[in-house]
């Protein structure tokens, strides 16, 4: 219970820190504070996770089905969201130093373009018309005095300063002010600029209401932090939601038939070409309905096979709640039958009331037993190992121990963890599903660590292992870099 109860904080943990980081980089630096963009981003970065708590805690807690399903959309499309929003977040944290750094154009806050009448640096001044060089700073400010101020005021102790020439001329030069238009006073200067001749501190531009007119960046007035946020941000946004979105399609358009030949040394001629089409992991549940079982089973029929293994992972809930959508399975169509096996999910579901579900439904259930399939050839089934926490789990003896050992024996069992059992007990080929492929990359690589083969056809001893991919998904309605399948296995006869 100690041992949960870390797990539990160390995985509310993380998504904390996660979620954190997500609102930090797409909602924090790309809005301005107090705008409704971040009062908004904020409410979602609060919503979602909880959203996504709801949708996989709402079945085990008993919600209601109706709840589930209005949980489960946004809920577990969020989690998808989330991983590549993350990974491509990441990939941004290498660009975003580089282009912070990128030379800025003339012209941006950091380049000004200097206008012609603009104090050049250093207190030189520019020229005037004429080629005349400008009035130095404290020329400038007698001739900008208004008219009839008089001429300034001797210091103390010293001659009374003549009017500035360079001043004068330029003042002619321009010719009268237009009436109406006043000249902006000068900001007023401290004595000790004054007797020394410094320039005053050129005014800052102002904004509205007399705010600081905050330094332009390089897109239209935005500055470059902001800019280089709102760039990185919506590309990371953009390329996870494309990736989703793409995701999603592949499994709401549903699986592709793949093809495999396994050749089988004790399989005799007269099973030769026998056509298996096996199916896993379709997951009805509360995103995952009966539409989504009518795809699977007509593209089953399509294939007209000889035999349908379906190797567990069915549902994801109660008979009460879903057996409406499982019923299309009663439409499929073998020349041999349909065969059920149960999978993790089914004991997560109530194993005992789907066992039975399935067989009303036309599909024998295999329970740790075996049938020989006509053409002489053995096809066992066992439960799954998570039947163990339930007093149900798999037993090979009881399905294989007292069969002929001359006949080929092709074993149905949801997990490839079995398959060290399968060659102990001498099996041919063992189908099984379970991995997904791993669902979503990277997720497969976490897979091949817990299953010895993550999908395809590999061999082990004498014993050959078949692992699909699955019909449907479990969470996310999200495949990325694992697409889903139905497989139709054909066995071949060495002796053929």
């Amino acid at each position: 219970m100690l041992l949960f109860a870390a797990v539990l904080a160390l995985v509310l943990t993380l998504l904390a820190v996660v979620h954190w980081y997500v609102w930090r980089r797409l909602v924090r630096d790309v809005t301005r504070p107090g705008s409704a963009l971040r009062r908004a981003g904020t409410a979602a970065a609060v919503a979602l996770p909880l959203l996504s708590l709801g949708a996989l805690t709402a079945s085990r807690a008993g919600a209601p089905f109706w709840l589930q399903q209005v949980v489960a959309w946004p809920g577990q499309m969020w989690l998808a969201l989330l991983l590549y929003l993350v990974l491509a977040l990441l990939v941004t944290e290498a660009l975003r130093p580089v282009l912070m750094r990128w030379p800025r154009p003339r012209g941006s806050a950091d380049h000004p373009v200097r206008s012609a009448d603009a104090p050049a640096p250093g207190g030189a001044s520019a020229s005037a018309p004429g080629g005349s060089p400008a009035p130095a700073s404290g020329a400038g400010r007698a001739a900008a005095s208004p008219a009839g101020a008089g001429p300034a005021p001797a210091a103390p102790g010293g001659p009374r300063p003549a009017a500035a020439p360079a001043a004068t001329a330029v003042a002619e030069a321009a010719g009268p002010e237009p009436a109406g238009e006043a000249t902006e006073p000068e900001a007023p200067q401290s004595p000790g600029q004054e007797s020394a001749g410094q320039e005053a501190p050129e005014p800052r531009p102002q904004g509205p209401a007399g705010e600081e007119a905050r330094p332009q960046g390089p897109a239209g007035g935005m500055p470059r932090r902001l800019f280089v946020s709102r760039v990185l941000g919506g590309g990371a946004a953009a390329a996870a939601t494309a990736t989703v979105g793409y995701g999603t399609y592949g499994v709401l358009r549903g699986p592709q038939v793949k093809r495999v030949t396994v050749p089988l040394a004790r399989l005799p001629r007269a099973a030769h070409g026998l056509r298996v089409a096996v199916v896993s992991d379709i997951h009805i549940g509360p995103i995952l309905g009966r539409a989504h079982t009518q795809r699977i089973v007509d593209t089953i029929n399509r294939t007209q096979p000889d035999l349908v293994a379906v190797v567990g992972d069915l549902v994801d809930g109660s008979v009460e709640n879903l057996g409406h959508a499982a019923e299309p399975l009663a439409q499929l169509r073998a020349r041999y039958g349909s065969f059920f096996v149960t999978g993790n999910h089914e004991y997560f579901s109530g194993a005992e009331e789907w066992v039975e579900e399935v067989r009303e439904l036309g599909l024998r259930p295999l329970r740790n037993e075996r049938v020989e399939v006509p053409g002489g050839f053995d096809l066992a089934g066992v439960n799954d190992v998570a039947g163990a926490n339930y007093g149900d789990g798999p037993d090979f003896a009881r399905a294989l121990g007292d069969r002929d050992p001359a006949r080929a024996a092709v074993l149905l069992a949801h997990q490839p963890v079995l398959i060290q059992e399968a060659v102990r007990h001498g099996v041919d080929l063992q189908l099984s599903g379970h991995t997904h492929g791993g669902q979503m990359w990277p997720a497969n690589h976490l897979a091949e660590l817990a299953n010895p083969t993550l999908a395809g056809l590999e061999q082990y001893g004498d014993t050959q292992l078949y692992v699909s991919r699955g019909a449907g998904a479990w969470g996310p309605p999200v495949r990325v870099g694992a697409p889903s399948d139905i497989t139709v296995v054909q066995l071949a006869s060495r002796q053929a």
